[in-house]
């Protein structure tokens, strides 16, 4: 792995825990494998392109990286509701990633709906570009998990396929399908996917107790996360 810049921005208005800081710490690389991803994973770091990144908050340790056991995992009863409501009824197409107009028209009022409804941060419009390198723009090759209810395009993830693993990016659905638990039937289908690959661990990123868009996580069972001498430890059961 080649790394072009590493620094730690100052504390800013933490993006989990509204009554707190944060500090994060980036690194913009040049290139990179899955076995480099892999590795700095097992360290807490995650990535959206080619920059990857990591809380360094020296009064905070809230995040925990969560990955769930693949062949091990039994679905709760929502879980099992939301397998129902959209097996056989939304179709999942898997390809490269790319930018179209809907894609970007998908994202902006998931994100206006979650602003409305959880108080996320406003933010002006995706541009194509910026859409470009969160998602289009890998250091190595990155699957893109489309959903289509008929012909409409209801939700979109972005998933890394890693030597011991599945990760699940980024996910991002149609707020007017929410009664649809479209990023539970994601995370369900990455796992899915993961056993009959043979990969034992889904990582899901990070999982923060208070904050409400994260802590789904810890719902996929049976679950691990790290602790900050970098061991897996088993955390819902």
């Amino acid at each position: 792995m080649e790394s072009l810049i590493r620094f730690t921005a100052p504390p800013s208005p933490c993006g989990y825990l509204h009554d707190r800081n944060w500090a994060l710490e980036y690194e913009h690389v040049t290139s990179a494998t899955p076995a480099d991803y892999m590795r700095r994973m097992a360290e807490g770091w995650r990535r959206f392109g080619y920059t990857f990144f990591r809380p360094q908050c020296p009064a905070c340790t809230a995040c925990h990286s969560l990955r769930v056991l693949a062949e091990r995992f039994r679905p709760d009863r929502s879980q099992r509701r939301a397998r129902k409501v959209n097996d056989n009824e939304v179709e999942l197409r898997v390809g490269l990633p790319r930018v179209t107009r809907s894609r970007l028209a998908l994202y902006d009022r998931y994100h206006a709906f979650q602003t409305d409804l959880k108080g996320w941060p406003q933010h002006p419009a995706k541009d194509p570009e910026s859409y470009r390198d969160s998602f289009v723009h890998n250091p190595f090759p990155v699957q893109e998990w489309c959903y289509y209810l008929g012909q409409e395009l209801v939700g979109v993830g972005y998933v890394d396929v890693l030597p011991k693993g599945m990760s699940a990016i980024y996910f991002f659905y149609d707020p007017d399908q929410r009664h649809r638990s479209l990023g539970t039937w994601n995370v369900l289908r990455v796992i899915e996917e993961a056993a009959r690959r043979g990969l034992p661990h889904v990582y899901l990123g990070y999982h923060v107790a208070g904050c409400g868009s994260l802590e789904y996580k810890a719902r996929f069972v049976p679950n691990e996360t790290l602790g900050p001498d970098g061991v897996w430890r088993p955390f819902r059961t």
